[in-house]
């Protein structure tokens, strides 16, 4: 079966996270990814937070899948020439350097669309134009200076960052998506263009509910944080609301049994208001259906803490998985929160492909995230990070044609290989 980006030809200069997130989901669905690391190095994320000596890290490995991997000098002249090649027969540049690098490597923009006037430049920086767009940012940053972090967290505490990689992995995601949109228009226009995602941005995107409450700020309180119902007065920015529900419905994390020993034996529970009735008959609050302090949305805003506190009443009284199963029956939204242990274990989501088992080299068996898009004709199989330099013969020959007295001149240059320390006199 033809995959969907099959023929589609990747150069890939990404390192970390970002840009392999980006360029790891173009190869799930059938790109040749060509990743270029350093002679002797590689991407640096191969030796950090080893759990195994001399193996290829799973921070590595678990964003470098589907991927060839050639060793290239770009300073080595030969290896100038290799890259300058390598541009002509690929369809896409990916990269995540810092400002300016690869500008300071002989390959600007206009050299690349001199080379190969098709050729797709997609970029990840940390800013867009202006005051920043010079800084050096990493994940938490991102986070921080996109909006999420000052709406995350209780009112009363600090700012908080997510466990989830917004910054990076989200803004690999965007990119993704401009890439293949700019492959699409190339197939009208016959033309490459340069396509760019920054992290303030893609993080900032994922943040616009707050965004759309900063608005609603101007005109009255935010009603359906639980601030409002407490009586206490909102400033002039969004506030942190702890887990309160982004959509418009009371929401909190409650208590399940066994939360004495297990720190994720709790659940969301939304108070959804189609739903309210069928909330009173589980949790035993009959009267509540059509007592005036509690039948109405309205009304009820100054009494969540105490409602919730009810309903915890109950929740305590089962595990998350019991309770969500009670209240699944009746259309009440819900969900346990799961750990990774949990989900690392559910069968579910490797039958579905979100969890997959991948079998490598060195480390042996280990367990990833597979692809979270699933396209009925063109189905992904996840196959594992190549190690460093694995495919350079490979690729010299079969992806720019050169001979094997050619692939041993450059051999011989250097352009592959580590450089070479001088000895002291």
């Amino acid at each position: 079966m033809t995959k969907a980006l099959e023929g589609v030809r990747i150069l890939d200069f990404t390192h970390v996270q970002s840009g392999p997130t980006c360029t790891q989901l173009l190869a799930w669905f059938g790109a040749d990814v060509i990743k270029v690391e350093r002679p002797g190095v590689g991407d640096i994320t191969r030796g950090q937070l080893q759990d195994i000596p001399n193996v290829d890290s799973l921070y590595f490995t678990m964003l470098n899948h589907n991927k060839r991997s050639i060793t290239l000098d770009t300073k080595n002249p030969k290896g100038k020439e290799v890259l300058t090649e390598l541009i002509k027969k690929c369809d896409v540049l990916v990269e995540n350097f810092g400002p300016g690098v690869l500008d300071r490597m002989g390959f600007p923009w206009e050299k690349i669309q001199a080379i190969n006037p098709k050729m797709i430049v997609a970029s990840i920086k940390g800013f867009g134009p202006g005051p920043y767009e010079d800084c050096k940012v990493y994940e938490n940053v991102a986070q921080c200076t996109g909006g999420a972090a000052s709406t995350t967290g209780f009112r009363d505490g600090l700012p908080l960052v997510t466990g989830a990689q917004i910054g990076d992995s989200g803004t690999g995601l965007h990119l993704a998506l401009g890439i293949v949109t700019a492959l699409y228009q190339r197939t009208h226009s016959g033309k490459g263009q340069r396509v760019t995602a920054a992290m303030q941005d893609g993080v900032l995107n994922l943040a616009r509910v707050k965004l759309r409450d900063q608005q609603r700020l101007a005109h009255g309180p935010l009603k359906e944080y639980s601030q409002f119902g407490e009586g206490i007065p909102f400033g002039d920015a969004v506030p942190r609301a702890g887990n309160d529900s982004g959509g418009g419905q009371p929401g909190r994390i409650l208590k399940c049994k066994g939360w004495e020993t297990d720190p994720n034996a709790y659940i969301y529970f939304i108070t959804q208001a189609p739903v309210w009735e069928k909330i009173c008959d589980v949790i035993g609050e009959p009267s509540w259906k059509t007592d005036p302090n509690y039948a109405k949305p309205a009304v009820r805003l100054p009494r969540l803490n105490e409602i919730f506190g009810r309903i915890e009443q109950w929740t305590m009284t089962k595990t998350k998985f019991e309770a969500m199963e009670i209240l699944n029956k009746d259309d009440i939204p819900c969900g346990p929160i799961l750990s990774m242990k949990e989900i690392a274990e559910d069968q579910s989501l490797r039958a579905t492909g979100t969890v997959v088992e991948v079998d490598h080299p060195t480390r042996g068996k280990y367990i990833s995230v597979g692809n979270p898009i699933k396209l009925s004709d063109s189905p992904s199989e996840v196959e594992r990070s190549p190690l460093l330099g694995e495919h350079t013969d490979e690729i010299l020959r079969t992806v720019l044609g050169f001979s094997d007295h050619q692939v041993a001149d450059i051999h011989k240059s250097g352009a592959l290989d580590p450089p070479q320390k001088q000895a002291a006199e």
